[in-house]
């Protein structure tokens, strides 16, 4: 029987989008039912395998996108949503396979696989969006910077979950209700809907890693908001830029305490 670790693997090996998202659904139900019983261990790649499109950009070579009142503008915010996505379906995947010799236990493994899984389900739901408005993921260039994130964090988990739950996911929380408006003010209550979905999961995603960075700043003997304090500073490339959604992130758990004294800081 095959172990977590390697379902994983396979999924970041997996290079088509639909084939990737479709994989993680099918061993997220593995593990939940038992036919998957063992984290095992792997050697996670580098970098996932992706398709030939879209093509990737540095962050400041992408085009501005137009207002989400336009189709076009529209068909752009999806997209880029989509691939965000579809690398955060990487990013779970790759947590799952790179840490497996943290000794933890086995509820970080099955917190997540519903990540993860809610993650591919985020990106089918986007791919859906766009056919319907005649477009397919890979159409437009999208940005590289994103897994810049994993590179500078693959050596431990603590930075990983402080910079990818705790950055760049809670920097979803503060955006989304924007989009989420702009697109109720444009009639497309389609995508209002999937965004909806989006944010209530990126929620429970960042509280997810909350609870994991304050369960190893308790195995290391630290104390959670400094450790965070230093860990952004250590290995997120920017600065932490308000205003914040801090309503969602108080259902996350997520206090003021952790990202306030960092705003604007570096």
């Amino acid at each position: 029987m095959r172990t977590l670790a390697a379902a994983a693997l396979d999924v970041l090996a997996t290079a088509g989008p639909v084939a990737k998202s479709t994989r993680v659904r099918a061993f997220a139900a593995a593990w939940t039912n038992g036919e998957i019983a063992q984290v095992g261990s792997v050697a996670p790649p580098d970098r996932p395998a992706r398709p030939d499109h879209p093509a990737l950009r540095p962050p400041r070579e992408m085009p501005r996108r137009g207002r989400a009142r336009s189709p076009a503008g529209r068909i752009a915010l999806l997209h880029a949503l989509a691939h965000i996505e579809l690398n955060a379906v990487d990013l779970a995947c790759d947590i799952i396979a790179r840490f497996t010799a943290e000794n933890l236990p086995r509820v970080f493994y099955d917190d997540w696989v519903v990540v993860a899984d809610e993650e591919a389900r985020h990106f089918m739901l986007l791919a859906d969006r766009l056919h319907d408005l005649g477009a397919v993921y890979g159409d437009l260039p999208a940005h590289d910077g994103l897994w810049e994130a994993a590179t500078a964090t693959a050596h431990d988990l603590l930075a990983r979950l402080a910079v990818v739950p705790l950055v760049l996911e809670a920097r979803g929380l503060d955006v989304t209700p924007a989009m989420i408006r702009s697109l109720h003010e444009a009639g497309d209550d389609e995508s209002v809907t999937v965004l909806e979905i989006i944010y209530r999961d990126e929620i429970s995603h960042v509280a997810t890693g909350r609870r994991w960075f304050e369960h190893v700043c308790a195995v290391r003997g630290l104390d959670p908001a400094p450790a965070y304090h230093d860990q952004v500073r250590r290995h997120f490339r920017g600065v932490l830029k308000p205003p914040f959604n801090a309503e969602a992130r108080d259902r996350a758990g997520f206090g003021a305490a952790y990202y306030e004294p960092l705003a604007n800081s570096g």
